[in-house]
């Protein structure tokens, strides 16, 4: 059976680039009939905070991201103690004493504009200075010892991927205060759940050259990795936190749906269109790693906006029945729909159709109005009232086109565009309609 995670950072809220990995993951767990587990990585209490773990996982459950199997690192520190042991039996864990501000020295030390690699000066200790040091009451951090030679991958995204051991810094895996980081963690965790794929961004990719040398020293085989690309500005600006800056939370107080969301981040740097889908079910139905490709692909929260629009024209009035008004009917749905770009809209359009609202009209439209009261139709009004109101008013006044439906729009909606007047007027009625074409407000 297939297997992927997701780790939200416990350090802040969901924000599209993170929410973009969950449901990659969540999809290809679908799709492949997997399961999707939601590990929190919160060894480091100084920084995860329970605050956003609550709200990360209120934030997936909005996305209707439901997770099979749920974990805390922090209840899982005996099974990274007895991992990192056996690396230290076998030689790949080594203690170093240097302070941060020691590290820092160090790497102004360097050439500019080049990666800092950690020299391995710690590995200079003799066993015996390690353990006088460690009886003194000094705590060490414990580095992974890399292998200097090319680690390579077959990637389900990037293709085959290599990475020269060599460029790379012997990574930290437990801190001085004997927590690991999650980097080691993590190898723990995908193999005890059982992970078969991890799929995340590809600012990860010499984390992963890195873990898969600590899987193989462990012992196993590592999973399949597949680094989807990070995201370029609307303008083409080289990627950076452009979807880290919105939440899911301020989306949401936005009036975003979350379907928009999930719809965008399932295809965005993919061959295929982006183009709204009303459930989880048809997006992981056309879900595939294979269709994402290496370039960086643009994103201009536009897009997003223009999106949700979208689906709430294709939205059936069965799903959003418990979120209308009271009163609200399938007729006024169909008719609102096509020009929301928001659901908050919907309550704009319950106080056109019944108020109560003020009219809008000009004084060289009072003519014209007064012909308009009448020669409205009778009730009960219909979608062919319209028409027939339309046909009186041109015989009776000679105005045609926008000159006619302009001042009826006006003084019937407060608003100069909007639904179809055939449409709203019979959702207004004839009394109501009569009280605002004189000018008052209902």
């Amino acid at each position: 059976m297939t297997a992927v995670r997701f780790a939200p950072n416990l350090t802040g809220r969901l924000h599209l680039g993170s929410a973009r990995a969950a449901v990659m993951n969540f999809l290809f767990a679908r799709k492949t009939g997997g399961r999707f587990v939601l590990r929190f990585d919160d060894t480091d209490q100084q920084r995860a905070s329970e605050e956003f773990a609550r709200a990360s996982e209120h934030d997936l459950a909005w996305l209707g991201l439901g997770w099979d199997l749920f974990t805390r690192q922090s209840d899982r520190l005996a099974l990274y103690a007895g991992a990192a042991e056996k690396l230290k039996a076998a030689g790949r864990l080594y203690p170093c004493f240097e302070t941060t501000d020691e590290l820092e020295l160090r790497e102004r030390a360097q050439a500019p504009g080049r990666p800092w690699i950690y020299d391995r000066a710690a590995l200079a200790l003799s066993p015996a200075e390690a353990a006088r040091r460690r009886a003194a009451g000094e705590r060490p951090h414990w580095r992974f010892k890399l292998d200097r030679a090319p680690i390579v991958w077959d990637d389900l995204i990037r293709g085959r991927v290599e990475v020269d051991g060599a460029d790379l810094s012997d990574p930290v895996l437990i801190r001085a205060d004997a927590t690991p980081l999650d980097t080691f963690a993590s190898v723990v965790d995908d193999v005890e759940l059982g992970i078969s794929h991890v799929i995340r961004g590809a600012d990860q990719v010499s984390d992963t050259a890195a873990q898969i040398l600590i899987f193989e020293a462990l012992g196993y085989t590592p999973p399949a990795f597949a680094h989807f690309p990070l995201v370029l500005g609307a303008k083409g600006e080289a990627p950076s936190k452009r979807l880290d800056s919105l939440s899911l939370g301020r989306l949401r107080d936005d009036g975003i749906e979350p379907m928009a969301v999930n719809s965008l981040l399932a295809k965005l740097g993919t061959s295929n269109a982006i183009e709204p889908r009303l459930n989880l079910e048809e997006l992981a139905a056309d879900f595939d790693l294979a269709k994402f490709g290496r370039a960086p692909p643009p994103f201009d929260p536009a897009e997003l906006t223009a999106l949700n629009a979208k689906l709430l024209h294709l939205t059936p009035h069965a799903a959003v029945t418990h979120r209308l008004p009271e009163g609200a009917d399938q007729t006024f749905w169909e008719t609102v729909r096509p020009h929301l770009e928001r659901f908050g809209e919907v309550e704009t359009w319950w106080r056109v159709c019944r108020g109560p609202l003020a009219p809008l009209s000009a004084s060289e439209d009072a003519e014209f109005l007064a012909r308009a009261v009448d020669v409205l139709p009778p009730e009960p009004l219909e979608s062919a009232s319209w028409d027939r109101w339309v046909e009186a008013l041109e015989s009776a006044t000679g105005r045609k086109g926008n000159a006619l439906v302009t001042p009826l729009r006006k003084a019937l909606t407060g608003r100069e565009n909007g639904p179809e007047l055939r449409n709203l007027l019979p959702l207004i009625g004839r009394e109501r309609a009569l009280r605002r074409l004189r000018g008052r407000a209902a």
